[in-house]
């Protein structure tokens, strides 16, 4: 497996050492960033706003279109308020801090994002997602009545499994719940049009925070929080929010003036889905579905074989350098039909080789 160091932009064709190769990895699902019209947007919002806004939002000159981009994601995920910051990190890291402190026991699901973690408490991340469900269920009945802070992902981004939480509703009867889910993989792919999974969670009997990076799927460098306006409030008071800079208004703007454009984004990144799991759906080795789009294989020699081919999955151990790779194939809106072609021919090759 070569490293590819490149003086380019990554897109659906990257040259690398005089070679060209076809681009399956990374996180930009929509593509947005390959989209010209897109591109245009986000010029134009930096012809308006500047490059870039280093102040606090709670400074006393203020740029309103950070309060309309948090009322039209908020509005569309059927959340009550939003907040937008720079960082999914960012974000996950001020919602985690004010519910923290008013849990008496936390439980996290194995795959929960880095961003969501507390510094003193890990998973284990080679437990299932189903096994630590079990396990919760099973300890609140034994516990008193309780309040339980539950941290987790709307989807696990490496194995493409996507998550639900209806369970905790039997939890909630019983003791007192706060819910953080990280949607930083979900955003523009699963859940409610572009803005995630807030919606089907809003109903659980619990105080629902969702928190992650619109940087993936979106394509804009920021983070956001889903919450009601009470933890809102409180959330501004934090200095983790007051003392940290937003993200480049520009983007925020090209968002509010490119929702057709990621509609659009979104069929395309869904037709390929389907076009490219009826060619390789009896192939064994993959793991996916046309509902997400990452497809895992287990064939590490695959990896090196695809890039002797021009194709470029992603590969890496996990969770630790010495454990196995994880090898995927992320699908992405910006790829074309003969994209698609190229690489089920090359896994159908390989497949039947048994290399």
């Amino acid at each position: 497996m070569n490293i590819f160091n490149l003086e380019q932009k990554i897109d659906r064709i990257i040259d690398h050492q005089g070679k060209q190769y076809r681009y399956f990895s990374g996180t930009a699902y929509l593509g947005m960033g390959m989209v010209p019209e897109f591109q245009e947007k986000v010029m134009e919002g930096f012809k308006k706003y500047g490059l870039n806004h280093g102040q606090s939002r709670g400074n006393n000159v203020r740029l309103k279109v950070y309060e309309e981009f948090e009322a039209f994601f908020a509005r569309n995920a059927e959340s009550e308020s939003a907040i937008v910051m720079s960082s999914g990190y960012l974000a996950g890291t001020a919602a985690l801090r004010l519910l923290q402190k008013e849990a008496y026991t936390i439980w996290i699901a194995p795959d929960t994002h880095p961003a969501i973690l507390p510094q003193e408490l890990a998973p284990d991340p080679k437990q299932s997602f189903e096994s630590w469900k079990e396990e919760c269920l099973e300890k609140s009945g034994k516990l008193s009545p309780q309040k339980i802070l539950i941290l987790g992902n709307a989807v696990d981004p490496l194995y493409a499994k996507i998550h639900e939480y209806d369970w905790l509703k039997s939890i909630g009867e019983k003791h007192e719940l706060s819910i953080l889910i990280d949607d930083s993989h979900a955003f523009g792919v699963i859940g409610k049009g572009i803005v995630g999974t807030y919606s089907n969670l809003k109903n659980l009997p619990a105080k629902v925070l969702v928190s992650g990076s619109i940087g993936k799927g979106l394509g804009l460098p920021a983070g956001i929080i889903l919450c009601d306006q009470a933890i809102k409030t409180q959330i501004f008071q934090l200095p983790i929010y007051g003392g940290a800079s937003p993200c480049p208004p520009g983007y925020l703007q090209a968002f509010l003036e490119s929702q057709d454009l990621y509609l659009q984004q979104k069929e395309k990144l869904s037709a390929n889905l389907s076009y490219f799991q009826k060619k390789i759906s009896h192939l064994t080795e993959l793991k996916g579905s046309s509902d997400y789009p990452v497809f895992n294989y287990s064939e590490d020699i695959w990896v090196e074989k695809l890039e002797q081919s021009g194709i470029i999955t992603s590969s890496f151990p996990y969770p630790t350098a010495t454990d196995p790779r994880v090898n995927r194939i992320v699908i992405s809106g910006f790829h074309w039909k003969e994209d698609l072609d190229l690489l089920a021919e090359k896994l159908i090759e390989l497949s039947s080789k048994k290399i």
